[in-house]
């Protein structure tokens, strides 16, 4: 059985609970720990869902946030629905595939 696996990025709301309200907030507390990320890069990071993340980012944003990195990332987990086919999960019949192959065509001479 497959799994579909899942994220939520929350920073922007831990950042409430701590009473920060804008990227702009951030971008000197990160710079305090060694992480120098431009206006625009904490406000798509802020605003937005990161496919990737730095670790050492990580690691920032969770003391300056007093938080864990489960704080700032809920997961989901669930099963994969199986995909039926239109004739249910039967493979298409050999004899019925026959069928759907075009025949040549017949040229006749103009008369």
């Amino acid at each position: 059985m497959k799994r579909k696996v899942g994220y939520t990025w929350r920073l922007r709301e831990v950042m409430a609970q701590h009473r920060i309200f804008t990227a702009t907030e951030l971008v000197p507390l990160l710079h305090e720990r060694g992480i120098d990320l431009s206006a625009s890069q904490v406000h798509r990071l802020v605003s937005g869902t990161p496919e990737r993340l730095s670790l050492q980012v990580m690691a920032a944003l969770c003391d300056i946030l007093s938080c864990t990195p489960a704080d700032l990332v809920a997961t989901t987990a669930e099963n994969a629905g199986v995909r039926k086919t239109a004739t249910g999960d039967l493979p298409t019949p050999i004899a019925n595939v026959a069928k759907l192959r075009p025949r040549a065509a017949r040229i006749l001479p103009d008369a």
